[in-house]
């Protein structure tokens, strides 16, 4: 069975005729009645009376909604690949992490203005994992932050933001209103151990490098809020984060912009010309920078 076998079917049928189904479909009347036949054979039953101008048969009824179903089926196939073809539709899986500002929810917002079927499946894993994802194509994409550039992975840079220190509030550095990393060479550093996140961790020891210092190892970073009840009770120490959903207010803890290196957050990708889909997904990224 073919689909312009059933289009031809439907089309007589809707015209009432071989030779007016012939004229709308642009082709020989011959061509419609073997085309038809042929579907008759393969169906096992008869469509059309021909001694009444092709008038329905009880069975040629029965089928022709069915037929009807079969042709819209198909456009809409045609419709889907082709919306999947240009980026329009289709499911992108991203990788995704905590951003400052629901960015994350603002491009999802921007994407769907400009391509209402995409649909976009989100998923967080930790950082190494996310990369390991996109190489091995179980995400099509993901947002990293302070990765530095890879052989095996396009990174797009969509946006920069800055850095923060958190000291304690009874500590003399607190006065100031803006530190920079010199000032903090004495202080031990809270940091998370470089495997639960080599990029931050790299940044924050080359930053630290370039400004020829090489501070105290503190106890390490475990999550933010634990961190700063350590800091605001513990011995003097300090670490560094970036902002994600409003600056942390803790008694006994100052929080100062920190000059000086700034967190990139880029989108990886595998190498190569981005697919369609993900060229809007950067597109509606970008514009929430």
């Amino acid at each position: 069975m073919e689909l312009r076998q059933l289009r031809y079917f439907v089309t007589v049928a809707e015209e009432g005729g071989f030779g007016r189904a012939a004229e709308r479909l642009h082709i020989v009347q011959s061509a419609v009645s073997q085309q038809i036949g042929r579907l008759e054979r393969e169906l096992g039953v008869r469509l059309f009376d021909r001694s009444r101008q092709a008038r329905l048969t009880d069975g040629g009824e029965r089928l022709l909604p069915e037929a009807r179903a079969v042709l819209a089926a198909a456009e809409r196939t045609r419709a889907v690949a082709a919306a999947v073809a240009e980026g329009t539709g289709g499911l992108v899986r991203l990788g995704t992490v905590h951003g400052p500002g629901d960015r994350i929810f603002r491009a999802l917002g921007e994407l769907a203005a400009v391509a209402p079927e995409l649909r976009v499946r989100l998923k967080r894993l930790a950082p190494l994992d996310r990369l390991a994802a996109v190489r091995s194509g179980e995400l099509d994409a993901a947002l990293v932050r302070a990765l530095p550039a890879t052989r095996d992975l396009e990174l797009h840079p969509l946006w920069q933001d800055p850095l923060h220190v958190a000291l304690p509030a009874a500590h003399p550095l607190a006065r100031k209103t803006v530190l920079c990393l010199e000032e903090l060479a004495d202080l031990p550093l809270r940091l998370a151990p470089r495997a639960e996140n080599p990029p931050f961790h790299d940044l924050i020891r080359d930053a630290c490098a370039t400004a020829g210092i090489d501070p105290p190892t503190g106890p390490p970073f475990t999550g933010l809020a634990e961190t700063l009840a350590e800091i605001a009770t513990g011995s003097p120490s300090w670490t560094v984060f970036y902002e994600v959903s409003g600056q942390p207010s803790f008694p006994g803890v100052a929080i100062r912009p920190l000059t000086g290196p700034v967190l990139t957050t880029s989108l990886a990708v595998p190498p190569g010309p981005p697919a369609p889909a993900t060229r809007h997904l950067l597109t509606a990224l970008g514009r929430t920078a």
